[in-house]
């Protein structure tokens, strides 16, 4: 049973990828290496804690050569991570969300129905939920009304998928993920950025005059979870979450919320962040920005109940671990 992990020296593939391989699961990965961040933190990722183990570069927006990815290898499950992130990045780079979400979706989708793949499991996003949003969010309520085009993006993933089991019997997961943080996170997200600009004396931007609050869920976690969904496929009508009109239908699709349930205020986030660092935030108060979410907090009784899912780790807890390394990754920024 060979399992394909897109999106593979990424943030959660390459966490994902060391728990698989430390189970004896048999893998195969794929990356692009895109630029949305420097690809030697992704390989140094990699490189750490799956050692040894060597991707496919391939840009799954690529047709032919995801067509010839799939009739190669023939994935018995695929956990497809491989996309473009960023709510901000969205705003002037609207294309990399179309080839990368859309264009790269459909040809996973594309090759797991062409070769019979048993399970598809997506990451999808807490960034869904958008203006129709009510704490806490639950995968009943609407996804019509994005805040940003990213956030568009992983809602339509949901649809193609819902679209490509009621069409064609794709058995497919799709997980909404609630900001994720941990070592070797993304650079571009409030923990690794505020730990970097702490421990390097330099400020910063707290959005929304720090008035936010974030359902933070660790990395370690998020793979638990994502494992507990790949080894349980949707296989009736008992397994779906939602009304008893869907169930009914008997579509081979599910969607479940992954996060801490716990939302932590900014501004406690913060001072985690100052103690572990041993210093104080140098802060720049800005207004809330185009695309954020002032609150964000799953409800992970579906996931709980579906995938025995039950989240460990705090916020002090996992956050130090963060400051910890990003202390070691980026000892050359580090004042005096």
């Amino acid at each position: 049973m060979t399992i394909l992990i897109t999106g593979v020296a990424g943030f959660i593939g390459a966490h994902l990828c060391r728990a698989l391989r430390a189970a004896g699961r048999s893998l195969v990965g794929v990356d692009a290496f895109s630029h949305y961040y420097d690809p030697a933190l992704k390989r140094d990722r990699l490189a750490s804690l799956c050692p040894g183990f060597e991707p496919i570069v391939l840009d799954l927006a690529d047709r032919a050569a995801c067509e010839t990815l799939f009739r190669d290898l023939r994935p018995s499950r695929v956990i497809h991570l491989a996309a473009q992130p960023g709510v901000r990045h969205a705003l002037h780079a609207p294309h990399d969300y179309a080839d990368a979400n859309l264009i790269g979706f459909l040809n996973v989708l594309e090759g797991c129905r062409r070769t019979g793949s048993e399970h598809l499991i997506y990451a999808s996003s807490s960034s869904v939920y958008g203006a129709a949003a009510r704490a806490p969010f639950s995968e009943g309520q609407r996804i019509d009304q994005p805040l940003s085009l990213y956030a568009a993006s992983k809602a339509a993933n949901e649809l193609m998928a819902y679209s490509y089991g009621h069409s064609h019997g794709l058995v497919s997961t799709g997980l909404r993920l609630f900001t994720v943080y941990g070592p070797w996170g993304r650079p571009d997200m409030a923990p690794v950025l505020f730990a970097r600009a702490v421990l390097a004396g330099q400020p910063i931007e707290v959005y929304n005059h720090g008035r936010m609050r974030r359902d933070f869920t660790h990395v370690d976690d998020i793979v638990a979870g994502i494992i507990a969904a790949l080894d349980h496929p949707p296989g009736h009508a008992g397994d779906m979450p939602g009304d008893d009109g869907e169930r009914d239908r008997i579509v081979p699709h599910r969607v479940f919320n992954l996060g801490n349930h716990r939302p932590v205020e900014l501004e406690r986030f913060i001072t985690i962040i100052e103690q572990a660092a041993g210093r104080r935030a140098l802060r720049r108060d800005r207004p809330l920005q185009a695309g954020d979410m002032i609150e964000t907090l799953a409800d992970i009784s579906a996931a709980r109940e579906h995938l025995g899912y039950q989240p460990q780790i705090t916020i002090e807890q996992g956050l130090p671990g963060v400051v910890e390394w990003c202390r070691d990754y980026y000892r050359h920024e580090h004042a005096a």
